[in-house]
């Protein structure tokens, strides 16, 4: 069981997560002028063309993160492609639950999009209950997008190089995560348990603050996704302790994995756009047709290579069968390990 969390750090971040459901923060418009592209589709819902102004993308991740990241520059990419603007809207919370929710409500005219996390559907039912999360089978996932890797790193002022140190270190061990149902979350929690390293759990609620708290040595330690962890990792201010791929990533080779040091911890971070369930099919075809446009523009295959992101293009079917196994998996393995990702 991962010991209870820092109280007075874990409630006061919840107040923070509590605020965030209540806001949405806008993010920018990033495509042309609103209309409608020549030979656009027809939709089934609205009986006109597709699309009928701004195609608006929803992100259930704060600014600045990765998923926000690829979010703004896939939506570039769709602006080019479908003759509108796609604007980006952030509503933080619960890992994606809130944005995804009422993306899920809304009209199947494809007029609004959702980029999922993977966490959201296999790690984050974990530890809110499958009944507080929504399900793939409520939306129509298009597309497969990218997968990226997840790293362990230490604040600098820690001391800390090594999963050894931190095996052998005096003291409460703080260790801050991407929020409570992450894959942040569970490769970390997998990692310590196999591992005997004991701590409080200080849940944030994305990446981009995670890391802040780290560099500031708020907390010790923190699981990131690499991409964002990278380029404090060159400027030394965070320090890499292991990374969660199946092999040593490319991006950082002198780190070694989880698994080549022992432990089995097959988790990344993937994710999909998707719409609300009922898209007329001429629709979907359209927007499959933009994002599979996108993932080969060379802004796109360059914006993945510099944030260390793995571009995977598969099909919305292939998406769900692989989310669904991930989710089996993860579960298995936290119930072997006694692990509870529940906040206390």
């Amino acid at each position: 069981m991962i010991p209870t969390p820092n109280r007075r750090l874990v409630l006061g971040l919840s107040a923070a997560t509590a605020t965030a459901f209540a806001l949405a923060a806008c993010g920018g418009n990033l495509g042309a002028e609103s209309g409608t592209s020549d030979g656009g589709a027809e939709s089934g819902a609205g009986g006109g063309s597709f699309p009928a102004g701004p195609v608006t993308l929803h992100v259930g991740q704060a600014a600045g993160g990765s998923t926000d990241r690829i979010a703004r520059t896939t939506a570039e990419g769709l602006a080019t492609e479908l003759g509108v603007s796609v604007p980006v809207v952030n509503s933080p919370g619960a890992n994606g639950a809130l944005a995804t929710q009422e993306v899920i409500g809304m009209a199947p005219d494809g007029q609004n999009l959702i980029l999922l996390n993977a966490s959201l559907i296999t790690i984050t039912p974990l530890a809110l209950g499958e009944d507080q999360v929504p399900a793939l089978e409520e939306l129509d996932v298009l597309k497969g997008l990218s997968q990226d890797d997840y790293v362990l790193v230490a604040s600098a002022d820690s001391g800390f190089t090594s999963l050894e140190d931190l095996k052998a270190a005096e003291g409460e061990l703080t260790m801050g995560t991407t929020g409570v149902g992450t894959g942040s979350q569970l490769s970390q929690a997998i990692l310590f348990a196999q591992a005997g390293i004991t701590g409080s759990e200080v849940p944030f609620d994305s990446g981009s603050p995670a890391l802040t708290a780290v560099m500031g040595n708020q907390v010790q330690v923190a699981t990131i996704q690499l991409g964002e962890a990278k380029p404090q990792i060159d400027g030394g201010t965070v320090v890499p302790i292991v990374v969660f791929s199946q092999e040593r990533n490319t991006y950082l080779p002198d780190a070694p994995t989880a698994i080549e040091s022992g432990y089995e911890v097959p988790v990344s971070q993937f994710r999909a756009i998707a719409a609300p369930k009922g898209l007329d099919e001429e629709v979907k075809s359209a927007l499959i047709a933009g994002i599979d446009a996108t993932i080969g523009m060379d802004t796109y295959r360059e914006f993945n290579e510099k944030n260390m992101f793995t571009p995977t293009g598969i099909p919305g079917e292939e998406v769900v069968a692989t989310w669904n196994d991930l989710a089996a998996r993860y579960r298995e393995l936290t119930e072997e390990h006694g692990i509870s990702l529940a906040a206390e």
